[in-house]
């Protein structure tokens, strides 16, 4: 049981104030009845809430993918650069949203955009060992002294790496497999053989795959499906 105006500003499409001004202009029904008090608690997932003669679509929490492109950062906002917040479409705008994770300005590929703490914590729990999958291409051949040296455990000037996999999928490309994400990882890894990379796109993370029909730039809610796929990683 949750404020009725909690409840409404919450889906992003008005604020607190706004929705206040709603209740008092008897615009806003539960169940058929008008509301006049905006602290009145309700249960949304049982109740049927009508705004302006709409009925509200309630949703508790919001998850997005993205095909991030490179020039974006993943953050909520920067002062240099643009944002992965920037390609959110304009219906989401009002909720409080953040990239789950993050991808570099030059990396490409999948990320989850959401306004759940727990999942996104979840995500990024170095306990959890999520899976994430990453196509590479490098300015140098992919060697068996690379998969060898990262089913080992790269050491990095923070430490040893968890085992990672790399698949040879070309001369200089490949496919790597990682249980965690330090800064920079891939790149540092790969440097530690004189490799440098010049392409880097996530594919996969955990069973949630990058469908090929989102585009580069695109973000989309998650099906009810690929939410499943989601949850179960964690």
């Amino acid at each position: 049981m949750e404020r009725i105006d909690k409840i409404i500003a919450s889906q992003g499409v008005y604020s607190r104030s706004e929705v206040k001004t709603l209740i008092k202009k008897k615009r806003v029904t539960v169940d058929g009845e008008v509301i006049k008090a905006y602290d009145l608690k309700v249960d949304a997932a049982k109740s049927l809430i009508v705004v302006d003669g709409k009925p509200l679509k309630f949703q508790k929490n919001v998850y997005l993918m993205l095909n991030k492109p490179k020039g974006y950062v993943s953050a909520t906002e920067d002062r240099d650069h643009k944002t992965v917040l920037e390609l959110v479409p304009e219906e989401f705008s009002g909720r409080d949203l953040f990239p789950a994770g993050r991808l570099d300005r030059d990396t490409t590929g999948l990320m989850i955009i959401t306004d759940d703490g727990v999942l996104a914590h979840n995500i990024l729990a170095p306990k959890k060992h999520v899976q994430k999958i990453y196509h590479v291409e490098l300015d140098v051949p992919v060697t068996e002294e690379m998969i060898q040296g990262f089913e080992s455990g790269v050491e990095l000037n923070d430490g040893v790496c968890k085992p990672a996999s790399l698949t040879i999928t070309g001369e200089k490309t490949g496919t790597v497999t990682l249980k965690e994400g330090r800064y920079h990882q891939i790149k540092r890894m790969f440097g530690c053989y004189g490799g440098k990379v010049t392409e880097l796109h996530r594919l996969a993370m955990g069973n949630l795959h990058l469908p090929s029909d989102l585009a580069e730039g695109q973000c989309r809610e998650l099906t009810e499906e690929e939410l499943k796929q989601l949850q179960q990683i964690i």
